[in-house]
């Protein structure tokens, strides 16, 4: 700092009022330029080769990459001046590239370590069995992902405040740090989710976790390029930590509603409006604890549970258990179906689903109940088929044994037309895909 200090001051003194005192033959200000150049490339070159620390170097390689080019030779009094002298860097390239890799290799291990350690306090807090912090009524162990992130940021952001290049390498040598932590994370969270079932804040720590991985999700997808494979493999694992955490929150709740289903089809739908507000009153009593998740992850797992309670409901009308002969006993389970239907999404959307999706499988199904005219029930088929392509034969075949006055030519016919208009590709959110005909 003193030698860059003086270097300037004395070349500023000699531009404004010595070089006018010599004939331009003299060339006073290359002269005075060189000697003070070389002086202090020697003295950096003598720096370079002695045992440094980290900070020595990241302070070296910013002289030579950053200051002494840029602040003191593009100076608004010495540019022009100093643009004709061409004095060249402070350092040998072959210098420079050896002090550039003990920063890299340094600054990289240095990160690496402090994301273990990190994640070792966040495992041991969990065993504490603590609640976690509430931050907006949500759950949350955001200093995890805040360390993590900031880790990485204010290293790629030192980096670059060297050179491009340098900032560019590290970042190459980061981009494998994220997605290799966050496996780490994903082991750690199984073995606690696994081990650690009878924790008294256990519920309350997994919401925590999945919550966290907002800030790992939110800051790839604005700081990475869709191309960028890193990019795939962190959305990937997050997705796999939040559907995991998602599976045990829903446990309770999916084996509570079983046994419930099935009196469906044990009371042949006579009684289906109080089986679903029994469905609807064990359900409601789960969502309360799931507040807690952040808006996108609460709106996920109601996603999950709507689609279950859709996919639960046409598994007991895929069950061959009820064959209505007469159009009047048909119409009537239509009505039962419809009613179910309009109150299960009532109760979804007011709760917070978004999977409009799912609202009209239901309704389509009670019309192909409804309807007695075989033109009509093969144009419910093709856009139940158009809305949800992964339905196959097998499940349309166990539905329509509902309507027994079907003859074997009409049921052929409408099973003919189905795969005529069902798509090979599977949808993005398959419904039929998911239920196995027995």
């Amino acid at each position: 700092l003193h030698m860059g200090k003086t270097m300037k001051e004395d070349l500023t003194v000699i531009v404004k009022y010595i070089k006018q005192l010599y004939p331009p033959e003299f060339n006073v200000f290359s002269t005075y330029a060189e000697l003070y150049h070389n002086y202090f490339a020697s003295q950096a070159k003598k720096n370079a080769e002695s045992h440094l620390e980290d900070k020595d170097i990241y302070l070296l390689l910013s002289w030579v990459h950053n200051i002494y080019p840029k602040d003191m030779r593009k100076d608004r009094v010495l540019a022009e001046e100093l643009e004709k002298v061409k004095l060249g860097s402070l350092l040998p390239s072959s210098l420079s590239k050896e002090l550039e890799k003990k920063y890299l290799d340094s600054e990289e291990a240095t990160i690496k370590n402090s994301l273990s350690k990190c994640l070792d306090k966040e495992i041991q807090r969990w065993k504490e069995d603590k609640e976690p912090e509430k931050l907006n009524g949500h759950f949350q162990s955001e200093l995890l992902a805040i360390f993590v992130i900031q880790s990485i940021y204010s290293g790629q952001k030192r980096a670059k405040d060297i050179s491009a290049a340098v900032g560019e390498e590290l970042s190459d040598r980061l981009s494998k740090e994220l997605p290799a932590f966050l496996k780490s994370y994903k082991d750690a969270f199984e073995d606690f989710k696994e081990k650690s079932k009878k924790h008294r804040y256990y519920k309350a720590i997994l919401i925590a976790n999945i919550n966290n991985c907002w800030n790992f999700r939110d800051y790839t997808e604005k700081n990475m390029a869709e191309a960028d494979y890193n990019k795939a493999s962190i959305l990937s694992t997050l997705g796999d930590i939040e559907n995991s955490g998602f599976d045990v929150l829903l446990q309770q709740l999916f084996a509570q509603l079983k046994p419930i289903y099935k009196k469906f089809t044990e009371n042949k739908w006579d009684s289906s409006n109080e089986i679903m507000n029994e469905i609807i009153k064990t359900t409601s009593k789960h969502i309360s604890d799931f507040r807690t998740l952040k808006d996108p992850f609460y709106h996920a797992i109601m996603e999950k549970i709507h689609a279950r309670l859709v996919k639960e409901y046409i598994v007991r009308l895929l069950k061959r258990k009820v064959s209505l002969k007469t159009p009047a006993q048909q119409q009537n389970l239509a009505q039962h179906i419809s009613k179910n239907a309009a109150d299960l999404e009532a109760f979804c959307t007011s709760n917070g689903s978004q999977a409009t999706w799912l609202n009209s499988a239901l309704p389509k199904l009670a019309e192909i109940i409804r309807l007695q005219d075989l033109g009509a029930i093969k144009i419910e088929v093709a856009t139940l088929a158009t809305t949800y392509p992964d339905i196959r034969k097998r499940h349309l075949e166990a539905f329509l044994y509902i309507k027994a006055n079907l003859s074997r030519s009409e049921l052929k016919s409408i099973l003919g037309y189905l795969a005529d208009s069902t798509a090979s590709t599977p949808p993005g959110a398959p419904l039929f895909s998911n239920i196995n005909v027995s």
